[in-house]
C-alpha cells in the first residue's frame, strides 16, 4: 500500500474500531439504547432477531440462522463484486511481475516508471486496485453490528438450540470445531488461484485454529453465527468461482498424470 494511502486506511480502521463500541459489548442492547452506533446498527439487527423467533415460535437458534443469511444475502453484491475484482487481478498478475522485474531497480525514476506502467496496465483492462477493498470496509459495520446483536440481546441466552445452551459454550466443542472446518474450507475455495501466495497459505491454517479458540469461549449463539455464515459463504463462492475451481482442479489432474508417465 502506497504511503499517501496509510492515513486514509488508518482512518477507516479507527473508524470501524469506533462503531464497532468494544466497550459495550457487556451491554444489554435496547430501543433505549443511545449513539448512532447502537440505534442504527446494532438494535435493528437484534429486533429482527426478536422478531423472527416470534414468527418461528420462540425459537432463537432458528432466528439467527435466517438472520445471518438475510444479513449475507444483503451484502451478496458487495461479496461478488470483491471477488471479481480479485479475479481481474489475479488475472494481469503475470502481467504486473513482468513489470516489476523490468523495473527491478529502486531509484526514483525507475519507480515511477513503473508506478506509470502499472497504472496503465490497470487502465487498458479495466481494473481498479482498491476496487476489492471498499467492499470489505462496507461489510465490516455489519457484521460487527450483527455481532454485537447477538452477544446483547438477553432473550437469546435464556434459550437452547439443538444440544446447547445459546447463551453457554458448546459443552461438546462440535460447534467451535465445525465453525474451524468450514472456515478452512471457505478460505481453501477462496484460494483458487492463489496457491503459491506465502500469505494466504499461513492464513489458511491460522485463521481456522483462531476461530476454534474464539467459538470455545463465546457464546454458543456466536459459533452458530460462525458455522452458518460460513457455508453461505463456501455456496456463494462456488457458485461465483465455480469455473477457475473446475479449472484448477483440471490442471492438478494434468500435471499429476505428467508426472505420472515422467
Amino acid at each position: 500500500m502506497k504511503k499517501k494511502h496509510l492515513p486514509l486506511f488508518g482512518s477507516v480502521i479507527f473508524l470501524i474500531a469506533i462503531l464497532s463500541g468494544c466497550s459495550e459489548i457487556n451491554e444489554p442492547i435496547t430501543s433505549e439504547s443511545e449513539g448512532i452506533w447502537n440505534t442504527y446498527f446494532v438494535y435493528p439487527l437484534s429486533w429482527l432477531i426478536i422478531k423472527m423467533a416470534d414468527i418461528f415460535g420462540n425459537r432463537y437458534g432458528i432466528s439467527i440462522i435466517v438472520v445471518t443469511i438475510l444479513v449475507r444475502l444483503l451484502i451478496l453484491p458487495l461479496m461478488i463484486k470483491q471477488i471479481k475484482s480479485t479475479k481481474a487481478m489475479q488475472a494481469i498478475q503475470p502481467e504486473m511481475n513482468r513489470l516489476k522485474e523490468k523495473y527491478s531497480s529502486k531509484d526514483a525514476e525507475t519507480q515511477q516508471k513503473l508506478q506509470q506502467e502499472t497504472m496503465a496496465l490497470f487502465q487498458q483492462h479495466g481494473v481498479n486496485p482498491l476496487a476489492g477493498c471498499l467492499p470489505i470496509f462496507i461489510q465490516m459495520p455489519i457484521l460487527i453490528a450483527f455481532y454485537h446483536a447477538i452477544m446483547r440481546t438477553t432473550e437469546i441466552a435464556n434459550h437452547s438450540f439443538l444440544w446447547f445452551d445459546l447463551g453457554d459454550k458448546d459443552p461438546f466443542f462440535i460447534l467451535p470445531l465445525v465453525a474451524g472446518l468450514t472456515t478452512y474450507i471457505q478460505q481453501k475455495i477462496s484460494m483458487v488461484g492463489q496457491d503459491n501466495n506465502p500469505t494466504m497459505q499461513m492464513m489458511l491454517y491460522i485463521m481456522p485454529i483462531m476461530i476454534i479458540v474464539f467459538a470455545i469461549n463465546f457464546p454458543a449463539a456466536l459459533s452458530l453465527y460462525w458455522v452458518i455464515g460460513n457455508l453461505f459463504s463456501i455456496a456463494q463462492t462456488y457458485f461465483i468461482k465455480g469455473p477457475d475451481i473446475k479449472q484448477a482442479k483440471s490442471d492438478k489432474a494434468i500435471a499429476r498424470a505428467g508426472g505420472k508417465k515422467k
